[in-house]
């Protein structure tokens, strides 16, 4: 047998869904059909295996590692931030202070770039605001424009169903009124035929006495005449 279901409601044109038991009995169907289903928490588990990690980033399997095990989070570490001199011990060492002063001169030329990013930003950010903020509003008019055709679409369909579950009710109150009025007229037939019957029982009946009575009556005698 097909698995396919065919639908035999009509919500736009059925009327007695609030009557009292009808709820009930249609969560029991809904109960019925859930049980046609396993129950498990892999919803993803009947289609094609694929890894999910494979598009993660060592990162991102890192951080949700972590996560999964509840530990707390690396701190920024500020250490790059820092220009530590040379240890006590090694006060006296050139080379120690020689990766002093690079380590300086980096922290430096970090700052430096900084302040460039904040003189760009400053004299473009603005408008590089503007563009993506115009982007956005873009963005928002597509989505409302597809959400609107969405629900022209929907509504459309909806008054589709509306117009052919009207159809199809009207149709089936034509066929059973029909159905109710060939039950009343086979009704009406099967009462005269057995109306006949009857009537062909005792026209029967009485022909026969009728020839009994003259049969008799050809026969004085029987009679005591």
């Amino acid at each position: 047998m097909s698995d396919t279901v065919a639908i035999d409601a009509l919500p736009y044109y059925d009327r007695g869904y609030d009557e009292p038991g009808v709820r009930e009995a249609a969560m029991q169907l809904v109960q019925e059909e859930m049980q046609r289903y396993r129950p498990t928490k892999d919803y993803l588990e009947n289609l094609p295996s694929v890894d999910p990690n494979v598009f993660l980033s060592d990162m991102m399997i890192n951080e949700m590692t972590r996560i999964k095990d509840k530990k707390q989070m690396e701190l920024l570490s500020t250490e790059r931030y820092n220009l530590p001199a040379p240890t006590p011990g090694l006060r006296h060492d050139p080379e120690a202070w020689i990766q002093a002063v690079k380590n300086s001169q980096a922290q430096l030329q970090h700052q430096l770039v900084r302040i460039e990013n904040l003189r760009l930003m400053e004299e473009y950010g603005s408008e590089a605001w503007l563009k993506f903020n115009d982007i956005l509003n873009k963005l928002v008019t597509d989505a409302q424009n597809k959400l609107q055709s969405l629900r022209k679409e929907i509504q459309e369909v909806n008054w589709q169903r509306k117009d052919s579950q009207q159809r199809a009710g009207q149709k089936l109150n034509e066929l059973e009124k029909s159905w109710a009025t060939m039950v009343a007229k086979n009704f009406e037939i099967e009462e005269a035929l057995l109306k006949i019957e009857n009537d062909k029982a005792l026209l029967k009946s009485g022909r026969h006495v009728e020839k009994q009575f003259n049969t008799g009556s050809a026969s004085p005698k029987r009679f005591g005449f």
